[in-house]
């Protein structure tokens, strides 16, 4: 099959939008969708420091290939990664993400749950079980992440979080009855560094593709604790949903900037912690979670 938009071969079918495209132009697509969702949140400004939370899978390390190339010609924009190793036997290798850094000439910072709490993401899952070990792992896991970039002087902390991710939180949070999650919070003090997206428009396939055309060595190994139960049933519901009915995940993406874009006065409605000025109650979930970590180790 030829590419849609020069007649090469075509190495991708979108099916939502009907073209097929080769490498050199899902590499353009790509590439344009993550420029402007820079370009609308006003992600990138002169002389920001980002990090990248790299854990050398697919999504993360396309994003920092990415972002090395947009800022190759810019010196007022440094770049650095963060990995975690969070315990995961058979999982979790930090130095499969540090040569990915080092093949791109990018500073690798490590940090393990061990190190820091004396535990690891195992250790959490045999004593909390595997059903709260995901929201465990996460809430550790963005605690490091936020306080290594601190202590570096980070200005901006890049996740690869893709459409398909962002999909999944929407129909979640709608199935739960808590569409106030969805909607942005603007709270001086509430996560004192930022975390940008720019793949959140992009699906899961077109991510993958990118990676594949500039990098190898990925860790594909299995995250047990990815997702919680609901979140992984609502991501197997969403996919065979979307196989009839492809445009379904950038209609739930689209669901969110409206609701952002029209109720901008409920975040007013909701509590946010003291502690760290998260939304949540007066002390919210995660600073409960770090409170307990850090004083007992669970």
């Amino acid at each position: 099959m030829q590419c849609n938009k020069c007649r090469r071969e075509a190495i991708l079918f979108q099916e939502y939008s009907g073209q097929h495209l080769c490498k050199y132009h899902v590499e353009a697509d790509v590439e344009a969708k993550a420029k402007y969702e820079i370009r609308r949140k006003h992600w990138m400004v002169p002389g920001d420091n980002i990090a990248v939370a790299l854990s050398g899978d697919k999504n993360s390390s396309a994003l920092l290939y990415f972002l090395k190339k947009l800022t190759a010609d810019r010196h007022d924009i440094r770049l650095l990664a963060i990995t975690v190793d969070e315990g995961i036997a058979g999982h979790s290798d930090p130095l499969c993400a540090v040569q990915i850094a080092r093949t791109l000439d990018i500073e690798c910072i490590t940090v393990s749950f061990r190190e820091v709490f004396g535990i690891t993401a195992d250790d959490i899952a045999s004593k909390k079980g595997t059903g709260f070990s995901p929201t465990y792992c996460t809430v550790l896991r963005n605690f490091l992440l936020n306080r290594i970039a601190s202590e570096n002087g980070v200005k901006k902390i890049a996740f690869g979080e893709i459409l398909d991710d962002g999909a999944v939180s929407v129909l979640k949070n709608i199935l739960q009855g808590t569409p106030e999650r969805l909607v942005g919070f603007e709270k001086t003090g509430w996560r004192k560094i930022p975390h940008i997206r720019p793949f959140i428009s992009i699906p899961q396939k077109e991510v993958e593709l990118y990676a594949d055309l500039h990098l190898h060595g990925f860790n594909l190994s299995h995250n047990p604790y990815k997702n919680d139960p609901f979140s992984g049933d609502v991501e197997i519901m969403l996919d065979n949903f979307s196989l009839r009915h492809p445009a379904t995940k950038f209609a739930l993406a689209s669901l969110k900037k409206n609701l952002a874009g029209t109720c901008p006065s409920i975040a007013d409605l909701i509590p946010f912690c003291e502690k760290c000025g998260e939304p949540g109650d007066i002390l919210c979930n995660s600073c409960r979670i770090i409170n307990e970590v850090t004083a007992d180790g669970t």
